[in-house]
């Protein structure tokens, strides 16, 4: 699972890079589909990454800052590093027996609800593989190649 994790960190730091090759106004710019621009979408993928994993090392949930405070590429590259930089060491610490541990947390309706940490962690490797699928289809769009989705040749598994 940790291999996943580290290819999405990979991906996201191309889309991160791939970005500086578009204006602003393109990156800003609301889109069909998905959460809305590619800069939020991006800025959003960090932060549910962030939410979930800060709750699983017991942290309180903090709720998603605003957008506003990041819209710009270099506040979202800035904000994605602080992030990775604080859950990076519970992720490289994980073992089996967090796996069926329970996670209760109260849902955006104020309902409790109850996950299996590995459940979680999956939930958020699968978030951030389905919106990189969003912003290759948004690249396209404006017409510039997406960056490769490939696992392999990523040097993942190389000693």
């Amino acid at each position: 699972m940790l291999k996943l994790f580290e290819y999405n960190w990979q991906v996201r730091e191309d889309w991160l890079d791939w970005c500086g090759s578009v204006s602003e106004e393109e990156l800003l710019k609301k889109r069909t589909g998905g959460p809305g621009s590619i800069l939020y979408t991006l800025f959003h993928i960090v932060e549910c990454e962030y939410s979930w994993i800060t709750l699983l090392q017991g942290k309180p949930d903090s709720g998603e800052p605003p957008f506003e405070k990041y819209a710009g590429l270099d506040k979202v590259k800035d904000y994605s590093a602080r992030c990775h930089e604080e859950i990076a060491p519970f992720l490289y610490a994980w073992n089996g027996d967090l796996e069926n541990r329970i996670l209760t947390n109260r849902n955006s309706k104020g309902e409790w609800e109850s996950f299996k940490y590995g459940e979680v962690m999956r939930h958020v490797l699968a978030h951030e593989i389905h919106h990189m699928g969003q912003l290759s289809v948004w690249s396209r769009e404006i017409g510039k190649p997406p960056i490769t989705a490939n696992l392999i040749r990523r040097g993942l598994f190389d000693d």
